[in-house]
């Protein structure tokens, strides 16, 4: 279960540095790197999300699954991820919108 909450971990992080990329780029007007970035970003979430719902599978399953704190921070580190790319691509898309 350690391995699978790391990797989850790692995953959401390298989304969410994406995101934060992407909207560097946004900022001093390099949109097509923006957008790879997002792409990138998706990618990763993909990742982490596969890993998420194999849990909650096999949890539904009937399997029990260990819960600590390092699953619940794999979680959160997830959802963060998550907010972070909606909000960033709603960021991005007005500062295209400014500089149209």
């Amino acid at each position: 279960m350690e391995h699978i909450a790391f990797t989850l971990i790692l995953h959401a992080g390298n989304a969410r540095s994406y995101c934060f990329e992407a909207l560097s780029f946004a900022r001093i007007g390099r949109h097509k790197e923006a957008f790879e970035c997002l792409k990138e970003s998706t990618k990763e979430l993909q990742k982490a999300h596969t890993l998420q719902t194999n849990l909650l599978q096999t949890e539904a399953k009937g399997e029990k699954q260990e819960m600590n704190l390092l699953v619940v921070h794999a979680q959160d580190h997830l959802m963060n991820a998550l907010l972070a790319r909606d909000l960033i691509k709603e960021m991005i898309g007005m500062i295209q919108e400014g500089s149209s």
